[in-house]
């Protein structure tokens, strides 16, 4: 039998502050399949870690169904490095967003994270198309006509002017994360009204910002994604002001003060 000696070192290591510099925290459903890939894409790097945590949630996606996840959004977002602060907290649901409330998501997780910056999908939508100076816009959803309502909804009492609002009928977020590259091309395409200032497209389970790009070159217009928007307010809030056209127009543009 081999021996050794087991020998304790004669200090204690240094410790770093942080492993990484900045700290964006991530609360997921359940369901979901492209977040967090979308997210090592586009906002993880050598400054940056992204940290997720899921969320219960059952399909079917209604309003009921969404709604259901707020009571969980401070056991979530505590979840994320305990006792440790986060710079920004994504609550990944857009739909979810509108019928809970941006202020309610906010507030539900700075009780579990209070120094971070609180993103949803909806809000930073918005600051994306009015970045942009769009007013009448064009918006894809995935959803039905009952879940897709209250997000028209949403932006019409914000002030913007909804030129065309098409619906893909689909209520399983599962569903929507298969829907492939090219459908969502060819839809965003049909979406596009000509006279609209850009195109939405709805859902962080929609795989839609990784052809961002693609579709501003074929209809000639910004387009914001769920997932785009988020990750280009985390990335702002973050302090990384790097251009990436690469990713979409959005990706060149500042972040609006808090």
């Amino acid at each position: 039998m081999q021996t050794f000696d087991l020998i304790l070192a004669s200090r204690s290591p240094k410790l770093d502050e942080r492993p990484l510099e900045k700290r964006v925290g991530l609360i997921i459903l359940a369901t979901d399949h492209t977040t967090e890939v979308d997210f090592q894409r586009m906002v993880a790097n050598e400054r940056i870690g992204v940290y997720g945590t899921r969320i219960p949630y059952a399909n079917p996606v209604t309003p009921e169904n969404l709604r259901a996840m707020q009571p969980s959004l401070t056991s979530a977002a505590a979840l994320i490095l305990p006792d440790e602060p986060l710079d920004v907290v994504m609550y990944s649901c857009t739909s979810a967003s509108v019928v809970i409330g941006d202020a309610e998501v906010r507030a539900a997780v700075r009780a579990a994270k209070p120094s971070a910056s609180i993103v949803t999908p909806t809000a930073a939508a918005v600051s994306g198309l009015k970045a942009f100076g769009a007013r009448r816009i064009s918006v894809l959803t995935p959803y039905t006509i009952k879940t897709s309502k209250p997000m028209a909804d949403y932006f019409v009492s914000l002030g913007f002017d909804i030129v065309r609002f098409t619906c893909l009928g689909l209520n399983d977020d599962r569903e929507m994360a298969r829907i492939s590259p090219d459908e969502i091309v060819a839809f965003a395409k049909q979406a596009t009204a000509p006279d609209s200032d850009a195109l939405f497209i709805s859902c962080t389970a929609v795989r839609a910002a990784g052809v961002a790009a693609k579709i501003e070159a074929a209809i000639g217009k910004p387009v914001v994604t769920s997932n785009l928007a988020t990750a280009w307010a985390c990335l702002r809030l973050c302090g990384d002001q790097t251009a990436r056209p690469e990713l979409g127009r959005l990706m060149t543009l500042a972040y609006p003060d808090e």
